[in-house]
């Protein structure tokens, strides 16, 4: 397989997790009520966590995130976050489409926050993810810096896509469904928060 081949398996691989709804989907339709740009600003926040986290299972520390109190913790930890950001976007829904300019920071610190909270995210990387890191070392660490960047270019068009999408709707439609959004998507959060924490007991129970 030569770098170029490589290049388009990451990519549809990457897609392939990429287009799962999740709580990052969520945010980023959320903060399209907003602004356009939430979505690179949510991706810009995942890049924070993620490429650390590459950069971490290149140099083989990838294995710890399969240990099951490690997962175990993640879970509860990350649902606890998607819980509080789930109720704030219920309490704050009315905000949704108003003219004033939101704080920027808000998607950026999403981003984080829900990347970070995410077991399922870092599993990901701990298998597929891994996989993938491991196959770019044949192509040295220029073919590891090409996957970081075609991986993150994938979650930035998709999260710039959806925010925008939501934007223009919004617009189109006015206020009343941009707060019908903002309901959604907080609700959507919950529905994640309430499935990481009870799959962290099942495993812990188990």
């Amino acid at each position: 397989m030569d770098l170029l081949n490589f290049i388009l398996m990451a990519m549809m691989i990457s897609l392939s997790g990429v287009l799962m709804p999740g709580p990052i989907t969520a945010v980023s339709v959320a903060g399209g009520a907003r602004s356009p740009h939430a979505g690179g600003l949510v991706a810009l926040g995942h890049a924070v966590v993620e490429w650390p986290l590459m950069a971490a299972i290149y140099f083989g520390v990838g294995a710890l995130f399969k240990l099951p109190g490690v997962r175990i913790g993640l879970g509860i930890v990350g649902g606890l976050v998607l819980l509080g950001m789930g109720m704030d976007m219920l309490r704050h829904y009315k905000k949704a489409g108003v003219s004033e300019h939101p704080s920027a920071s808000s998607p950026f610190l999403a981003g984080i926050l829900l990347s970070a909270g995410n077991p399922y995210f870092l599993v990901w990387w701990a298998t597929a993810g891994a996989a993938l890191v491991g196959q770019s070392l044949k192509f040295g660490v220029v073919g590891f810096l090409l996957l970081m960047v075609f991986h993150w270019l994938c979650d930035l068009i998709w999260y710039y896509f959806l925010s925008a999408l939501a934007f223009r709707g919004g617009k189109f439609f006015g206020q009343k469904l941009q707060q019908a959004v903002f309901i959604l998507c907080g609700i959507a959060l919950l529905y994640f928060a309430g499935y990481f924490i009870v799959k962290a007991a099942m495993e812990w129970a188990a």
